[in-house]
């Protein structure tokens, strides 16, 4: 099958609206209206182009734990919502994608705001295969403290 750039609804969204600080938070609630566990962590995207994925959120007390921190499943949901994103924009028009596991590494209590980061460098995937969508979690001095490699299942789109 010949390449296809992707046609992702998103990445059209965002070229049209994600200049300005509203056209990204307007962006980034029509994504979670379509996925509405990821509103959870009220992400702002502030990268969205084929290959690279940046979203960033607030450390508030609704993704708190115990200890004051951002919950490791916030960081998880963080992730997901920049690994799919940015396997969605960079998709060849003819596939689809879903997740089939995550491998995280807890690296530093999460005390400040964050910054997830996905960037692939090879995204012309021509074939079903599983691909895997590195996710770093950056704090607000610019030191990772969350890792997670998503493993994400890509075939066909059903016609």
């Amino acid at each position: 099958m010949p390449y296809q750039p992707s046609k992702s609804p998103i990445l059209k969204l965002w070229k049209r609206f994600g200049k300005g600080a509203f056209g990204r938070w307007l962006v980034s609630k029509l994504v979670c209206f379509s996925a509405p566990y990821f509103n959870s962590i009220k992400p702002v995207f502030t990268v969205v182009e084929p290959g690279h994925v940046e979203l960033v959120f607030k450390k508030r007390r609704a993704v708190q734990n115990h200890l004051k921190t951002v919950h490791a499943i916030a960081m998880c949901n963080a992730a997901e919502l920049a690994g799919g994103t940015c396997l969605d924009v960079s998709l060849h028009g003819g596939f689809r994608w879903i997740p089939v596991g995550m491998e995280v590494q807890y690296l530093k209590m999460a005390k400040t705001d964050l910054r997830a980061i996905c960037k692939v460098d090879h995204f012309d995937w021509e074939e079903s295969q599983d691909v895997t969508m590195p996710v770093s979690v950056y704090d607000a001095n610019g030191e990772e403290v969350f890792h997670a490699d998503i493993m994400m299942r890509v075939s066909p789109k059903k016609k």
